[in-house]
């Protein structure tokens, strides 16, 4: 176990500074809680071709669903003063969303080690317990940041997100920063070759650093399959920088995480009903809730033609710009929303009009977590 992890889990959840630092992103009717328990299965026997290297290709393709599931929330205490989000979260509650969620067909789960340095991963891996592992799909991530000193500290940091998610292999496996990029990359490869990971991708990566990604796997016969980045309305710096033309010419699924800006763009929050005190988001985003008027007002007048709300515009714009969004899932009504956001197809004109106004709305949402794309 990496010391950094296991200190942070004895001591119960993170420091917040710790899930600001490491963290990114920042995401059905119900069948109960007394739904049979399913033992995981264990990874799929695959039989691996060979490349004209020798080396095993993967056999077969990434499932990239029209929305995933974000768990980093769920990371959090709900303490004030000690979680990135103000999140009160319980097991029952978090299990009625899951339900939800596999009733109306969203089966992709995206969450990373140091969401709450492992509490996100354990509570979602109990949560998911109800259901057979070949019903879902896991995307954890390795973070170079808190990489131990051992002799493999990815295949390490995997069997730790493998314990915590109580699953023998994970579906879709990200490196979650690009410190480094040649030296993490490769140990990606044994992984792949080893049936414990499926598909691989990279997050928070620019484009030349997403190139020598995949030419590194490409020599073993693999290829990066998915990028995952900030990328919203407020926050388009993946499209300026030709990553998202990059990924469509390519066939590489594009993520997009803090979709709704951690609530700012679901129009809930105002100068007079600012996001919850005392949590991290709120000190980044209270300020601009002025300036992001004009644009939640825009979408939810252009919910309300759909018979939805503005935080599924939000979403189905990014739906629309050809990503698949992560949007984080905390409540049961949450996945309503995702529904009707799946189901609304936006006018050119109503995209055009939100990106103006989410330009005029002139805030800066990058973390500082982020490198300039």
């Amino acid at each position: 176990m990496n010391l950094t992890i296991a200190r942070a889990r004895k001591g119960g959840n993170a420091n917040p500074r710790l899930l600001e630092d490491w963290a990114v992103i920042p995401a059905h009717q119900a069948n109960g809680s007394t739904s049979p328990r399913t033992t995981v299965s264990a990874a799929p026997q695959q039989t691996w071709p060979q490349n004209k290297y020798g080396a095993n290709m993967t056999i077969d393709n990434l499932k990239t669903p029209t929305v995933a599931l974000g768990t980093w929330a769920w990371g959090d205490s709900g303490e004030t003063g000690d979680g990135y989000f103000g999140s009160h979260l319980t097991r029952a509650g978090l299990e009625e969303v899951a339900d939800k969620a596999h009733a109306a067909g969203f089966t992709l789960w995206d969450t990373a080690i140091v969401y709450g340095m492992g509490r996100s991963e354990t509570v979602l891996g109990e949560v998911l317990k109800r259901y057979a592992r070949s019903d879902y799909q896991l995307s954890t991530k390795f973070n170079p940041r808190i990489a131990g000193t051992s002799d493999d500290p990815v295949a390490d940091m995997l069997e730790q997100s493998l314990a915590n998610l109580g699953t023998d292999y994970i579906d879709l496996y990200w490196i979650h920063n690009p410190a480094d990029v040649a030296r993490w990359t490769p140990q990606l490869i044994p992984l792949l070759k080893s049936g414990k990971v499926k598909h691989v991708g990279v997050s928070n990566h620019n484009l030349s650093e997403i190139k020598l990604a995949d030419q590194i796997l490409g020599e073993a016969g693999f290829r990066v399959e998915a990028i995952q980045n900030h990328y919203s309305l407020l926050y388009r710096s993946s499209e300026h920088a030709g990553i998202l033309d990059y990924c469509r010419n390519q066939g590489i699924a594009f993520f997009a995480y803090m979709v709704l800006e951690q609530g700012a763009l679901t129009g809930k929050y105002s100068p007079e009903n600012p996001l919850p005190e005392g949590s991290s988001r709120a000190k980044i985003y209270n300020g601009m809730l002025p300036q992001l008027k004009a644009l939640t007002d825009k979408l939810a007048s252009i919910g309300q033609s759909h018979g939805a709300a503005a935080p599924d515009v939000a979403t189905a714009w990014a739906i629309a710009k050809g990503t698949t969004p992560i949007i984080g899932v905390t409540k049961p009504h949450y996945i309503d929303g995702l529904v009707r956001a799946s189901s609304i197809t936006l006018a050119s004109d109503d995209i055009a009009e939100l990106e103006a106004l989410a330009d005029a709305a002139n805030v800066n949402t990058r973390g500082f977590w982020e490198q300039e794309m």
